[in-house]
């Protein structure tokens, strides 16, 4: 089985990271980033469209 990660960056600061997708929370539940604590919609974190897609395949 081939690992699947999305790439995310913090709106506020601009922290980039990458996740697993079946590790994170639901698209619509709030999400902090690791490094400022900014907190928004954890959609507002994808860095691109194919991140958010895959996302949606493990929820």
């Amino acid at each position: 089985m081939v690992d699947a990660f999305v790439r995310l960056v913090c709106p506020e600061c601009t922290k980039e990271w990458q996740d697993n997708p079946a590790d994170l929370q639901s698209l619509r539940s709030n999400f902090s980033c690791p490094d400022c604590h900014a907190t928004r919609r954890l959609t507002e974190f994808m860095r691109t469209e194919r991140d958010l897609e895959a996302v949606k395949q493990f929820q």
